[in-house]
């Protein structure tokens, strides 16, 4: 068993064990790869198996990266509380008091919602734009160009039409609610999503391998891919403008990062659900994170399920599911290169089964 011991204080392992579960998940997912993890404490253990691509022989490293998808939720939300305590929005901030100016066209019963309906998918926005519009989104990101008008843009696109369902009483999720937030920021500090949360949330947490999009060269695999099936059975997705949701969806689904990276995001979250005092955020500003805020089971960017904070992320490509229990500071990933959600959760659910044993 290889050790060491992180800046942070954690303690980084690899036992046999885990490496033993992932070799079983592999198996019974019939996925390319996988990585799993297991944080007890400060301590934070490894497991991976498989490749990284299909029809390819690079194996599956400790240290490569996993895109998030929805799993960047919980990073902006955050990114939101730490504004907050620093003065720049306020929880209650409006979407009329950020974008009313910007989007002339705004729907009158989407002008009072807060920080709070959005980022806890009440504000009854629809879940994406359309297909057109994705697809001109799409072709925006392959040109970079600029996100934060791209935002405002995917904002009038989402705000325009009446709720879907109704605001604040019906929990609909929502990737443009996410959009919606992130140019609410930008607005008001006049710098992207991309910079305020590098600042913010990667940067203070020492998750230096953090980024955006799907990890990676178009010419190396020198990274995971994600999977999608098609007419000629599963594909290895290149990095590029169709390995991914467009650029502009950021804020609600594109970080990738490493899983001791991941680990220290998870980690300063059990710490702060657990009630211990962080620098990084003050226990008000825990509580609000890790509460639904209109009752059910969502909080900000975190499922809650009585015990435990949950969440998954796939983009079709990709799917990553973390947990953390704070009852027994305890926490559990397990990642796949491979989008098919409904055959992979099984699979979770057997490894992490086995990694709380």
């Amino acid at each position: 068993m290889f050790a060491f011991i992180a800046a942070a204080g954690l303690l980084f392992v690899q036992p046999a064990e885990l490496d033993t579960i992932a070799a079983t998940t592999l198996e019974a997912s019939g996925a390319p790869g996988v990585a799993v993890m297991r944080i007890i404490g400060d301590e934070i253990q490894t497991g991976t198996a498989g490749l990284r691509a299909i029809d390819d022989e690079a194996p599956i490293g400790r240290d490569d990266l996993w895109h998030m998808g929805s799993n960047s939720k919980a990073m902006t939300a955050t990114l939101v509380a730490r504004l907050v305590e620093q003065g720049v929005v306020g929880w209650d901030d409006t979407i009329a008091q950020h974008l009313g100016d910007t989007v002339p066209d705004m729907h009158p019963a989407y002008r009072d919602l807060s920080f709070r309906h959005l980022l806890s998918h009440r504000a009854g926005i629809t879940a994406n734009v359309g297909m057109v519009a994705m697809i001109a989104f799409n072709q925006q990101g392959a040109s970079g160009d600029p996100l934060p008008p791209q935002r405002i843009d995917y904002a009038r696109r989402v705000l325009s039409p009446a709720p879907a369902v109704e605001p604040e009483a019906e929990f609909l999720y929502s990737n443009a609610g996410y959009v919606v937030a992130a140019a609410m920021l930008e607005q008001v500090t006049g710098e992207s999503w991309e910079v305020l949360i590098t600042r913010e949330v990667f940067e203070p947490l020492g998750m230096t391998s953090a980024g955006f999009g799907p990890p990676g060269s178009a010419d190396t695999i020198d990274q995971p891919r994600g999977h999608r099936g098609g007419l000629f059975g599963r594909q290895a997705m290149a990095p590029g403008p169709g390995a991914d949701n467009p650029p502009v969806m950021g804020p609600g689904a594109t970080v990738h990062v490493s899983m001791a990276d991941l680990a220290l995001f998870l980690q300063a979250h059990l710490a702060g659900a657990r009630g211990e005092v962080t620098d990084y955020l003050s226990a008000e500003s825990w509580t609000v994170l890790h509460t639904p805020p209109f009752g059910g089971n969502y909080a900000m960017g975190w499922g809650f399920n009585g015990t435990q904070l949950l969440h998954a992320g796939s983009n079709t490509m990709w799917f990553v599911q973390m947990v953390i229990e704070p009852a027994t500071d305890r926490g559990f990933v397990v990642a796949f290169n491979d989008g098919r959600t409904n055959a992979l959760q099984g699979p979770i659910g057997q490894a992490i089964r086995a990694m709380a044993q």
